[in-house]
């Protein structure tokens, strides 16, 4: 199921009044969280809400420059109180900062999106400090920095909806949204969507060095080559039809088009795509085992 926005408030009060309303906790805040908090003060949510902890003062104070939110150096201040949290550190160091984060869990039972590859919500939990606490997975892409993005979603079974929504919401200031039911498949969205951009910018480079080679001018190669990406990318989502149809269409019989697919082809174009993702996917999963 494909969801693109939520019109719920971003965040609540917990059931038990531990939390506060409104207060949303990032931590960690390299280029990912920065594209959501973008996305979320673009979409009217009170900088004063949003407190992000980075223990980089350059980064910090960018980020208070920029969006006017509240930043701080530790982990620990930016999630006391906080109704929300959003672990946007490295996989290798999501252990430390959770584990630290443990009694600030217990004390006020907050919603946590991990968008970190490859940690299970069972190993969240556990560094949490247990007690099955409300987990969403999520996986963003890059051109959420732009609010292009897309984002898988898994909810733990403690996620009510109140805090699913509150979750949708908040990964719909970057993008488009997709949940899966199964958490298995995050890494599979990972290995599409989040991984997704690198394979079509080595496309556009490809692309761009043959154009070059056929004899256009550099700066004539790359802007026909991204405004075509561009093209066919809002082709795919507006038309309504599906890749095949509309590769079909643009491929007349003996022409042009026709010889270079029959290239792509000729190379197993289909069976190195799907070798790529796979690929991703189990180094995705390997992820979970390297950093427990």
């Amino acid at each position: 199921m494909v969801q693109h926005s939520d019109t719920r408030p971003l965040t609540h009060p917990s059931h038990d009044g531990g939390a506060s309303a409104g207060a949303i906790a990032f931590i960690g805040g390299g280029n990912m969280a920065r594209g959501i908090v973008g996305g979320l003060v673009a979409r009217g949510v009170a900088p004063s809400t949003i407190r992000v902890a980075e223990p980089v003062a350059d980064v910090r104070e960018a980020l208070a420059a920029e969006f006017g939110v509240q930043v701080v150096a530790d982990a620990a201040s930016a999630a006391s109180g906080a109704a929300t949290w959003v672990l946007a550190v490295k996989p290798q160091v999501l252990r430390g900062v959770c584990e630290a984060l443990a009694p600030a869990a217990a004390a006020c039972a907050p919603l946590v999106v991990s968008i970190a590859a490859g940690i299970s919500s069972a190993q969240l939990s556990r560094w949490l400090g247990g007690g099955a606490p409300a987990i969403v997975r999520a996986m963003p892409n890059a051109p959420a920095l732009l609010g292009a993005g897309v984002t898988g979603l898994y909810a733990t079974d403690a996620v009510d909806a109140d805090a699913r929504a509150r979750a949708q919401a908040l990964l719909a200031s970057a993008g488009a949204t997709v949940w899966v039911d199964d958490e298995a498949l995050i890494d599979a969205v990972t290995a599409v969507s989040g991984s997704g951009p690198a394979y079509v910018f080595l496309l556009a480079e490809a692309m761009q060095a043959a154009a070059r080679a056929e004899g256009l001018a550099p700066n004539a190669a790359d802007t026909l080559v991204a405004h075509t990406l561009l093209g066919a990318a809002r082709m795919l989502i507006e038309s309504g039809e599906d890749a095949a149809t509309l590769r079909r269409r643009v491929t007349s019989p003996g022409g042009t088009t026709a010889a270079a697919i029959a290239v792509f082809e000729a190379g197993g174009l289909h069976k190195l795509v799907a070798d790529a993702v796979h690929q991703a996917a189990l180094r995705g999963r390997a992820l979970a085992a390297d950093n427990d």
